[in-house]
């Protein structure tokens, strides 16, 4: 009868920080803003890389699909976040539940697995600098992104039926502010052991493995650094690196906190707050942290927005601009 109940339901009640109504009013004022400044951020380093000839290479190429994966995973929860902030309206239809759990997913696991691909960019940058855009060829860039999409892709359609059928006995309370896969597994009213442990075992996969190689890399580079007589090619080559290894540290920090412990053994107002961090403040900070960081990018920015565009021979991306492929 529960599973019968669970498949005529038009709505869920996302609880959110419903019981915190001074904090909801705190929430909605700082959310607001840094959902708006994430979405330009996120939007100027797609148009950055897209329209200037220097940015054209691997880098950016990544980038750029990290730039629309913060976009995508944002906003497929922080407009209804906001909706729930302001007034006492906390439901969410069963269909739109479906679609923020199955692009969370999704998108969350493509964001790992990209993570790692651009350590292996870093990788060839610093370790093997000569044979760099031989390695890093467009169509074996395309196929790193593509195979992160498919995995991800692959991760969602597996988890997210898996966490529908369970049973809810009526329950359509959601203890969170959006339809995330530990909270809706601890709104099931049988054993979810085996669902948990499936979680477990695709977080090897999409979480964990991504993060044992970003750490390798980023071994070989550090010895590859440390080899460098120089000190500026030392600084200019963590400098390199800096960017990439911050947003992982931001990114991996709650991630695996959350999914690698599904279920009922996290703190429910812990997991909110972690859930809230890496929807709304890891995505603000990337644009922040790629822009102030790295020359390039606002060498492209100064140059986009005083209008002037340089014509000489753009160095590091020319394959890229006039090769077989041009992004």
């Amino acid at each position: 009868m529960g599973a019968t109940n669970d498949s005529t339901f038009s709505h869920f009640i996302l609880i959110g920080f419903s019981d915190r109504p001074d904090l909801e009013r705190v929430l909605f004022a700082i959310i607001l803003p840094a959902y708006l400044l994430t979405l330009l951020g996120n939007s100027t380093i797609i148009l950055v890389s897209r329209l200037d000839p220097h940015l054209h290479t691997p880098m950016y190429f990544f980038l750029t699909h990290l730039s629309f994966l913060d976009l995508s995973f944002t906003s497929c929860s922080i407009p209804q976040l906001l909706y729930n902030l302001s007034g006492p309206d906390k439901t969410i239809s069963y269909v739109g539940c479906v679609l923020q759990l199955v692009l969370f997913l999704g998108l969350g696991g493509v964001e790992c697995l990209l993570l790692a691909v651009m350590a292996y960019d870093r990788f060839v940058a610093i370790c093997k600098p000569l044979h760099y855009m031989v390695i890093m060829s467009p169509r074996l860039c395309v196929g790193l992104v593509s195979v992160a999409w498919s995995c991800g892709v692959a991760n969602s359609l597996a988890m997210s039926p898996a966490t529908l059928s369970l049973p809810r006995c009526g329950h359509r309370r959601v203890d969170h502010f959006l339809c995330e896969m530990p909270a809706l597994i601890r709104m099931a009213c049988v054993n979810t052991a085996v669902v948990e442990g499936i979680a477990f075992i695709l977080a090897i996969g999409i979480v964990l493995s991504p993060l044992v190689f970003i750490l390798v890399s980023y071994g070989y580079i550090v010895r590859a650094v440390l080899r460098i007589s120089s000190a500026a090619g030392r600084q200019k080559a963590f400098n390199t690196c800096g960017s990439h290894l911050t947003v992982v540290s931001l990114f991996y920090g709650n991630i695996i906190y959350m999914y690698m412990q599904p279920g009922h053994s996290s703190s429910q107002d812990q997991g909110k707050f972690l859930t809230l961090f890496y929807n709304i403040v890891t995505p603000l900070l990337n644009p922040l942290i790629y822009t102030l960081r790295n020359k390039e990018v606002k060498g492209a920015l100064r140059r986009l927005l005083l209008g002037s565009r340089e014509t000489g021979k753009v160095r590091a991306g020319s394959r890229w601009t006039r090769g077989k492929l041009s992004w």
